[in-house]
């Protein structure tokens, strides 16, 4: 089993190209699954039958797992069995019919533009780090990408001559983003006055390190988040992903399109914009409700 599940998610690395991210939670899903096959003394996915996954989905559910992570599970599973049977280790697949559950499609969390300016006012650009952290974070809202493509950007990445970035999203596919004069100019003097103060390695190629002189991590940069977040006393969770909801909401807002807006975030389906026009909706219908004589 353990092979297959080598064979499997070195197939998604190298053929799909999936990020590190996605791969994990793959590897994740599946390890839980061949656990859970070993207490039960399954030794090969041959003697794997929907009954047999369903009893693991139940355990699942009984542990109180929400219906988003089954629904990832049984896509991971899924997906594991589709392969097998694509390589010709089995005849019948047992997971031909598994119904995934149904989940509660919430809108993402955005903050208003006056919470953004008092979360990007925090970091205190006099000092290295502060204004290492000032860089990242107008950044992040300056452009829309993921904290995993903030993390991967590389010196050659960003050029404040022509005003754009280039990263590498899901399926390590470029794309090239605009950003705007506050970022530009905020990366630039962290670029020429404290990356190599910070940086104890000259061969490092990542635009943002940490304070050990290596490339920034996701934990880190979660830790600096929070950290500016608490600051601000802003009401809720702050993640990286509110600040790129937060992007994508106030483009739409001014009047973006959202193909443009979807090329921008490097979403493959604009299905998956289109959740930030229903942000928009509801914030028109407040505002109506609110300011209007007869509503």
């Amino acid at each position: 089993m353990q092979k297959q599940l080598n064979e499997y998610t070195n197939y998604l690395a190298v053929e799909k190209g999936l990020s590190k991210n996605t791969l994990e939670s793959y590897r994740r899903d599946l390890n839980k699954f061949s656990s859970f096959l070993n207490e039960k003394e399954i030794a090969s996915p041959e003697a794997v039958d929907s009954e047999v996954i369903n009893l693991f989905l139940a355990e699942l559910k009984y542990n109180n797992c929400a219906a988003s992570t089954i629904s990832r599970t049984i896509a991971s599973i899924r997906s594991f069995f589709n392969f097998l049977m694509a390589e010709g280790f089995l005849d019948n697949n047992p997971a031909l019919e598994l119904e995934s559950p149904k989940i509660e499609k919430k809108l993402p969390r955005v903050l208003t533009t006056d919470e953004i300016d008092c979360l990007l006012g925090q970091p205190r650009p006099g000092d290295q780090k502060g204004l290492r952290d000032k860089a990242m974070l107008e950044l992040l809202y300056a452009s829309g990408i993921r904290v995993s493509e903030l993390i991967d950007l590389n010196l050659g990445d960003f050029d404040p001559r022509v005003g754009y970035l280039r990263c590498k999203g899901k399926g390590q596919k470029e794309r090239i983003v605009p950003i705007g004069s506050v970022a530009i100019n905020y990366v630039n003097e962290y670029m020429n006055n404290t990356r190599a103060k910070l940086c104890k390695n000259n061969g490092e190629t990542a635009l943002f390190v940490n304070q050990h002189g290596n490339r920034m991590t996701r934990q880190g940069f979660w830790k600096i988040l929070k950290k500016y977040a608490l600051k601000s006393k802003i009401n809720g969770e702050i993640t990286p992903h509110t600040i790129r909801h937060s992007f994508a909401t106030h483009l739409l807002e001014n009047g973006a399109d959202l193909r443009s807006v979807q090329e921008m975030l490097g979403h493959s389906d604009i299905a998956t914009t289109q959740v930030y026009t229903q942000i928009t909706r509801k914030k028109i219908r407040e505002v109506y409700d609110k300011t209007h004589p007869r509503a």
